[in-house]
């Protein structure tokens, strides 16, 4: 991080400089207050300095930031802390109460029953690695004869901000604690917990507590916001209902687990089909993993699993599944995937160089495997690639090359390569890979 230095004391703040961009976690408004009083810079390094403290605290306390949402709601309250820290050093009578978006993470750990204690130590750990990097970026930025002052004030500020803050965060946690215990959520999420530990359920007491019958149908689903703000748990929850009953779900049970992060059953009805979600405005940042519809209490069970699988296959590669996505859809890939190592393994022995990640290789795996579901026929998978036959015969070529043998002498292993290759992306095929530059619409 490159700076000039200043002379004026505390000046170095407003010459702070990020390695590298960063979107940030918190509000709008609370980017553009502290853009307003030190400068979009400074603001910039807050956001790149509150990623690393999130990604320290999750390497020490990993069940702060376990999967996506909850590493954003914790990236969130870091970034905030940082920015107060850098409000407060650039003016000490500016305002030292803890930032709303770290009490939004401090709920959300109470609400998943993390400890109180691994809260705390996560804000150690946060204090340590804040303190670090203020004292290297002030080191850069400031004359030797007004580091010992820096330093000063750096240590007895962060120290009297970490104390508050641990004070009002202790504090915030046993009054969200006791909310939520008085709620009667504890009552549901434990009764929810039990029938998926496969617990003895009595099925009278569990409708009549979480209003649902657990008799009937059940689809599940498992839905999660990548990027959280104040209205996410309201709108999330919202959202897969809406999703539930446009899937043709009558009754519905909605279980928050945690502030970014829910789970979901519907009874969908047998008498009509239900209607297609289609072109459903999803939130931006919203991700939706159905199961199966399955039957009784084990139905109830087994669908939120396959929702399970199908979240896990969504978080390894979320460009390539949309914001939905259906387990019966991806079933084979959720499968494959319970070893991802071996995965990519099999994935990159099965495909040669057509396991390469860049878009031609992707281009010629798919005119592969329509050509090879429509049983070989050019004309069908030209006609659903909407490309010239020759086109397709060109692709086919091309990509049995790259595999050196016939993919017919092993179709079931093809097939499922290339099936793992389309849902998971990334996350099986080889880094940047070596597959062939040219572009085959030259040949149609």
């Amino acid at each position: 991080m490159t700076a000039h230095h200043d002379p004026a004391p505390s000046g170095w703040i407003r010459r702070l400089t990020p390695d590298r961009a960063h979107p940030p976690a918190s509000s709008a408004r609370t980017i553009a207050e502290a853009t307003d009083r030190l400068g979009s810079r400074p603001v910039a390094w807050a956001v790149e300095v509150g990623d690393e403290l999130a990604r320290v605290i999750t390497r020490e306390v990993p069940e702060l930031g376990g999967g996506q949402a909850p590493f954003e709601t914790l990236r969130m309250g870091t970034e905030a802390a940082t920015l107060r820290a850098l409000l407060l050093l650039a003016d000490p009578a500016a305002d030292r109460a803890v930032p709303e978006e770290s009490l939004l993470g401090d709920r959300e750990f109470a609400r998943r029953r993390l400890g109180l204690d691994k809260v705390l130590r996560g804000i150690r750990v946060a204090h340590a690695a804040l303190t670090q990097a203020l004292m290297a970026a002030c080191q850069e930025r400031t004359a030797p004869s007004e580091r010992a002052e820096q330093f000063r004030r750096i240590s007895e500020l962060l120290f009297g901000f970490m104390d508050e803050f641990s004070s009002r965060m202790t504090a915030e946690y046993l009054a969200e604690h006791d909310r939520w215990l008085a709620s009667g959520a504890v009552a549901r999420e434990e009764a929810v917990r039990a029938i998926l530990d496969g617990q003895p359920v009595r099925e009278e007491s569990a409708r009549e507590l979480l209003a649902y019958r657990l008799a009937g149908r059940h689809l599940a689903v498992v839905a999660w916001c990548d990027s959280p703000t104040a209205d996410t748990a309201a709108d999330l929850q919202r959202t897969a209902a809406e999703l539930l009953h446009l899937r043709g779900c009558s009754s519905v049970l909605v279980l928050p687990v945690g502030r970014t992060t829910l789970w979901a059953w519907g009874e969908p009805h047998t008498s009509f089909p239900p209607a297609a979600p289609g072109e459903y405005p999803y939130p931006d940042g919203f991700r939706f993993a159905f199961g199966s519809v399955r039957q009784g209490v084990p139905g109830f069970r087994q669908s939120h699993e396959d929702a399970q699988h199908a979240a896990r296959v969504v978080r390894l590669n979320p460009r390539g599944t949309g914001s939905a996505v259906d387990y019966p859809d991806i079933a084979l890939p959720a499968l494959l995937c319970a070893d991802l190592p071996a995965l990519r393994r099999f994935v990159g022995d099965e495909l040669g160089a057509l396991a390469a990640d860049n878009p031609h290789a992707e281009q010629l795996r798919r005119t592969l495997r329509l050509y090879l579901r429509n049983e070989r026929s050019l004309m069908a998978a030209a006609a659903q690639l909407h490309v010239a036959r020759n086109t397709v015969t060109y692709r086919v070529k091309r990509a049995q090359e790259l595999l050196g043998h016939d993919p017919a002498s092993r179709l079931p292993e093809a097939m499922a390569a290339l099936e793992a290759a389309r849902v998971l992306g990334p996350a099986v095929l080889r880094p940047g890979g070596t597959g062939p530059q040219d572009d085959p619409s030259r040949h149609s």
